[in-house]
């Protein structure tokens, strides 16, 4: 049973990153917050991962989530 658990977490780890990008719908989505309250809070802080490419942003998954979680501790 115990194995059974660390393969769906581990499968879940790699299905999370399964994306290279997130673009702005992903993002709102993965953090279930509003784009309004993601630009007032830490859009702009210098250590978030986002690309700028045309007129879309583009956030690196990895990055994004780690900044993410990091971020939330620090509140």
């Amino acid at each position: 049973m115990r194995m059974c658990q660390e393969k769906i977490r581990e499968m879940l780890r790699e299905a999370d990153y399964d994306l290279v990008f997130w673009d702005s719908r992903e993002l709102r989505r993965r953090t279930s917050m509003s784009w309004n309250f993601i630009v007032e809070q830490f859009f702009y802080h210098p250590d978030f991962p986002k690309r700028k490419i045309g007129s879309k942003w583009l956030f690196p998954a990895r990055e994004t989530r780690q900044f993410l979680e990091r971020w939330l501790l620090e509140q």
